[in-house]
C-alpha cells in the first residue's frame, strides 16, 4: 500500500513535466521585427525621417541620446528554447543623418553608398 500511495504521489507531482510537450504555448515575439532586406535598404546619409520609413521608429527612445537609435527584437519561442532568438541593430546619427550601423545583421553591401539626392 505504501509503495502504490508513493507511486501515485510521484505521478501526481510530476504530471506536469510529464506533459509539457503536449501543452501548446504561444510564440512572444518583442521589440522592432526586422529582417535582412530591411536592413539592407539602409544607406549612410540617410535623415532620421527616412530610416523611421524604411525600418520603423524604434521601440525606446534613448532619452540621453537621440542620435543613437536601438532596434531589439527578441522571439521566446512556445515550443523549444532552442528556437529562441534576438536581433540587435544599432544605428547612430549626426546632423541628423546616418553615419554608423552596427548589429546582427549583416552590414548592408551599399550601406557607405549615399542615396541619390
Amino acid at each position: 500500500m505504501k509503495a502504490l500511495v508513493i507511486a501515485g504521489s510521484v505521478l501526481i507531482l510530476s504530471g506536469c513535466s510529464v506533459f509539457d510537450s503536449w501543452v501548446y504555448r504561444i510564440d512572444i515575439p518583442q521589440g522592432n521585427y526586422l529582417e535582412q532586406r530591411d536592413v539592407d535598404q539602409l544607406r549612410v546619409g540617410m535623415t532620421k525621417e527616412q530610416v523611421a520609413y524604411v525600418i520603423g521608429e524604434p521601440v525606446a527612445e534613448n532619452v540621453f541620446d537621440q542620435d543613437v537609435w536601438y532596434y531589439v527584437f527578441k522571439l521566446n519561442s512556445g515550443r523549444s528554447r532552442s528556437e529562441d532568438y534576438q536581433h540587435k541593430v544599432t544605428l547612430t546619427f549626426e546632423n541628423d543623418q546616418l553615419i554608423a550601423y552596427d548589429g546582427t545583421f549583416d552590414r548592408p553591401e551599399n550601406f557607405d553608398t549615399p542615396l541619390e539626392q
